[in-house]
């Protein structure tokens, strides 16, 4: 297998929950190696829902996939001083930190970079003030809660997107920020938050504009796509199927598959409304809908898939997590993204490869560490201790395996 493009990077996480996880393994995923400490048995997200029967975290293990694992004291000096010297270890590409644990005191950029002047650092925090906030507080202040349902009331969605999106700039920023110290020789301290992530989405895809320029917020519809048509419909069989379209080619499609064209063209004639154009056909969706949603509920999923298949329509089946993993393809060893992995006090289960495609080579699946794992290979190899040494520290309870 060819080598994957971060395979000589190494990066310490000092870290829990979601987002700085995230961040981490999709850098582990394309090679890079990716040492977490923790504190022996363990940090906050150790035994995070969801679990095994027996309680072990299939959340912790699907977000540490293929990083090695040391365990430290800590709470003593002497933990500390070890951590301290993973961070700052030498070496062209190492000297990188993620964490979003407090940064004063020992793991404050200013104290580590005295011991690595190039040291790249990057602190994730809740809110850009420093003060606690997570994924469900920033969520629901975002906006999105409000306008998702039917109006009722505010809607959270349980996809935890900002932790999610804030992973992925986690990933970009220490990219960047190595790329910048292998073109400058220089370090640097990264900040970043959840709730800048959440305001830079939003703003980005013109939330806070519209409603500075068109003095308007938007209001909950819904399943419909604003400023389109979408909306789910009921089939014979009791499922759901959204089915969209954002382009004039896309449109074409639903009237020429389902036969229902010439009714299309009598809603245009009756609203006064040109259905070829993006905006005008979510200001018709209720006709659009009216002669859609007989379409679907006289005809099963499967009829509605057979119809639809290479016809051009955007469309799409609703599922459970258990739909999913049961009857979609994508989802299942014949999409190579996929494999079967056997996570050590877990078992054997379907388990994602990056969906990062370099080529036809796909990465190969490494299972998460157990606590500890990696402890006495990593004290060895990075920082050249000895067995008796190594020994010596687990007499005292400052290391620990698994």
């Amino acid at each position: 297998m060819a080598e994957l493009p971060l395979a000589d990077l190494r990066i310490v996480e000092v870290s829990a929950f979601v987002a700085a996880p995230i961040g981490s393994m999709t850098l582990a995923r394309l090679g890079a190696d990716v040492i977490r400490i923790d504190p022996i048995g363990g940090n906050i997200d150790i035994t995070r829902w969801p679990v095994t029967a027996e309680g072990k975290s299939l959340y912790w293990a699907g977000l540490n996939k293929g990083k090695r694992s040391v365990a430290l004291a800590l709470h003593t000096p002497e933990g500390r001083e070890i951590a301290e010297a993973l961070i700052t270890s030498p070496g062209e590409n190492s000297g990188i930190l993620l964490t979003n644990l407090s940064t004063s005191g020992w793991m404050s950029y200013a104290a580590l970079s005295a011991k690595r002047p190039d040291l790249i650092m990057l602190a994730l925090t809740g809110n850009a003030d420093g003060t606690t906030a997570v994924d469900y507080t920033i969520q629901c202040a975002g906006g999105f809660p409000s306008v998702t349902g039917t109006g009722d009331g505010p809607v959270n969605s349980v996809l935890p997107a900002w932790d999610v999106a804030t992973g992925l700039y986690i990933s970009t920023g220490l990219l960047a920020a190595e790329r910048q110290r292998h073109r400058t020789g220089k370090g640097r301290e990264i900040k970043l938050s959840l709730s800048d992530v959440m305001l830079a989405t939003i703003g980005d895809l013109g939330l806070i504009a519209e409603v500075e320029i068109n003095r308007t917020a938007r209001t909950a519809i819904g399943n419909d796509l604003y400023g389109a048509f979408g909306r789910d419909f009921a089939t014979a069989d009791g499922r759901r199927v959204m089915i969209v379209a954002i382009s004039t080619r896309q449109w074409k499609a639903i009237g020429k598959a389902t036969g229902l064209a010439a009714a299309f063209d009598r809603v245009q004639v009756d609203t006064g409304l040109n259905l070829d154009l993006e905006g005008e056909r979510f200001q018709a969706r209720d006709a659009i809908a009216g002669v859609l949603a007989p379409w679907c509920a006289a005809r099963t999923l499967q009829e509605i898939r057979g119809v639809f298949e290479g016809s051009g329509v955007l469309w799409g089946p609703y599922q459970t997590f258990g739909q999913l993993v049961a009857e979609d393809p994508r989802c299942s060893p014949l999409n190579p993204m996929f494999g079967h992995l056997e996570q050590p006090g877990i078992g054997r289960y379907l388990t994602p490869r990056s969906p990062l495609r370099f080529g036809a080579e796909m990465e190969a699946l490494r299972p998460a560490p157990r606590l500890g794992e990696h402890t006495d290979n990593v004290l060895a190899e990075v920082l050249g201790f000895s067995a008796s040494q190594i020994g010596a520290l687990h007499d005292r309870g400052i290391v620990a395996g698994p």
